[in-house]
Order: structure tokens, then sequence, then C-alpha cells
């Protein structure tokens, strides 16, 4: 018997998880787990509300309160789930970086023509660089993680976070589509000068060529230059939390719907969740909320129907989780919606989940 094989021989998971263990108190070695959780604490560009660079820490502590008896994934917690530990450098140059961005944000907002601030232009380029080094460091972490077999699942940090990531992805893709859920676009360019803005995560994603589609879920706030962008690209197809919610009203099923989004994508997904495309009621504390959204239920019904299509999940970020003052709610739907990820993971890639179960 191996050491995996003992420890799920002595773990109970009906008891709490294990301290000093890893995310969800599991007691395996990254080495015995088949799922790889890197963590990315960055929030460097954001715009509006912060908090999200704490998202991983949140998600961890509030994990060990996750029962894993999964009613669809009952097995899940067998294959092993490991959060990687974030180089230390990475939460420090955030707060670093981040403290040089807000007075370009402040002068923006105050309708400043930052190109006629040589100091504010120094430091966009040094912000520029600063969000470049971390995606070519993640780019690398990743490809590392994805060479011993693993699968590995980003956590974020803001959405800019999962450049570095679906760069590696590319290298052994050469064609993907995302499966993006989100309140926003995320399509503008460069927003406020920042090339890797977290509002430009997908703009700068479907300048991979490797990635063929985007197609977006939940979105209800967006500006004219994603539209511009949206009409002149062949890659995206949009599904506004405004028109879905119509096409219930007027009868057609959310399973309809589903069925819909996933015959638009190629056969390898990878799937990029924004927390903001939930209700807010599901994550009060995130950073740019918009009224509207989807529930909790809708989410995880179409990410299940993705893993039991004939498409594969390749990849899966979940990001802008920021946890509030004075409650963990954030963090529980965080950890809960990453296990449901991880069991979704699991299940498009052949992984035994267990047989769910019904009553």
């Amino acid at each position: 018997m191996s050491t995996k094989e003992q420890k799920i021989a002595s773990f109970d998971p009906s008891q709490p998880g294990l301290a000093g263990a890893s995310i969800y108190g599991l007691p395996f070695t990254a080495e015995e787990s088949e799922i790889i959780v890197v963590p990315v604490p960055w929030e460097v560009t954001v715009s509006y509300g912060a908090g999200a660079s704490l998202g991983p820490e949140a998600i961890m502590e509030a994990s060990f309160q996750v029962d894993l008896l999964h009613q669809e994934f009952p097995e899940l917690w067998k294959l092993g789930i490991y959060l990687d530990k974030a180089p230390e450098h990475w939460l420090s140059n955030n707060k670093r970086y981040k403290a040089l961005a807000q007075p370009i944000i402040e002068a923006l907002e105050a309708g400043k023509d930052i190109e006629q601030s040589p100091e504010l232009q120094t430091d966009l380029a040094v912000i520029n660089e600063a969000c470049e080094t971390l995606n070519s460091a993640l780019h690398q972490r990743v490809s590392n993680w994805l060479e011993k077999g693993k699968k590995v699942i980003l956590l974020g940090g803001d959405h800019s976070t999962p450049l570095g990531y679906y760069r590696a992805l590319a290298d052994r893709y050469h064609d993907f589509g995302i499966l993006h859920f989100d309140a926003h676009m995320d399509l503008r360019i460069a927003y406020e000068g920042f090339t890797y803005s977290h509002a430009s995560i997908m703009y700068n994603a479907i300048q991979l060529p490797q990635v063929s589609k985007l197609i977006q879920v939940g979105i209800r706030d967006f500006c004219e230059q994603e539209v511009s962008v949206i009409r002149s690209s062949d890659k995206i197809h949009v599904f506004t939390d405004s028109d879905l919610k119509a096409k219930q009203f007027e009868g057609k099923t959310w399973r309809q719907q589903v069925d819909e989004v996933i015959n638009l994508l190629p056969d390898n997904v990878a799937v990029s969740f924004d927390i903001d495309a939930l209700y807010r009621w599901y994550c009060p504390n995130t950073g740019t909320p918009v009224p509207g959204g989807l529930s909790y239920e809708e989410v995880t019904y179409m990410l299940s129907a993705l893993a039991n299509s004939d498409k594969r999940i390749i990849g899966i970020d979940l990001v802008e989780v920021s946890p509030g003052e004075t409650d963990e709610w954030d963090g529980n739907v965080g950890a809960r919606l990453l296990f449901h990820l991880c069991g979704v993971m699991a299940k498009s890639n052949g992984l035994h989940t267990g047989t769910a179960i019904t009553f």
C-alpha cells in the first residue's frame, strides 16, 4: 500500500480538516495530489474595491469548513487537492506596485492627462513591466506543474492574474476556448494605461492565436470600446445576463441555454470564473459589483454539464474573491465553488470522483 493509500485509509472525511494540512484539510502532499491550486495574491491595477489579493488566504481558511462528501463528486477528496505556496515576493510586490498605481488612477479620475506627467509615465512603465514579470513567472510555475502531470487551477487575485496561466496552456494546446463567467467583458484595451489591467484580461487572452473562442456568460456591464472589439472579432460570443433572463422569462429552459453555450465551445476549454458573475449576495465584498447575476446553482449546473459533455476542461481560474472585514462569507462561497470546480476538472479528465449521491 502506497503512502497515499495509507493516508486515504486512515483519514476520516467526516471529521474537521487536519490542522496544518493543505486546502480543505486534506493530508496529501503536492506529489500525492492530482490537483494543484496555484494562488496569485495580486491586485495592482484595481480601480474600485480592493481585497482580491487576500482571496486565496480567505478561501484557504474557509476550506476547512467545507464538508468533503460532495453530492456529485463524493470521492473527489481522495484524488488530493493541494494549495501551492505563492512566492513571498508576489504579495510584497503587489503592495508596492499597487501603491505606485494609485496616483495614476487618481489622476485619471480627476480628468488629468497623465501623458503630460513624466513621473506618472515612468511609474506606469514600471508597473506594466512588473505585471509582465509576474505573468512570466506564473507561466513557468504552471508549466512546471503541468509537466508533472498535474491538473492546475489558478486562484486569484484580481482578473489580470490568469494571463501567464493561459500562456502555459497555449504551449500545450494549439486550439482552445475560454468559457468566461463575469459581470464584465474585460475587453478594454490597456485600461487606464495598464497593459495588464484586470479590465483587459480577455482582450489580452484573445491575442493568443491558440484561443479560438471566447464565450462570455452573465455579462451586464460593458463599454463602447468592448462592443467594438466583439464586432471586429469572430472569436467572441456573448450571453448577457439580460438576454439569458429574458429567454428564461419567455420559456426557454436553463438546460437549453446551457446546451447552446457548450455547443459553441471547441473541444478543449479553459474556464475563467470571476466571482462577480454571481448575484452580489454570494460575494458582497467583491471589487466591482453589478446588479443582477447568476445563481450558484445555475453556474454549477452549467459547469457540471460541461464536465459531462464531450468537451475537455484543460484549465480553470477563479478570481476576484475579496474577504470582508467582519465576516467570512465571500471566502466560504469561494471555497465551495472552488471545490466544485475541482470536481468538474477531475470528472472532465476521466479521474474517478465516485458515483453521485441520490436520495
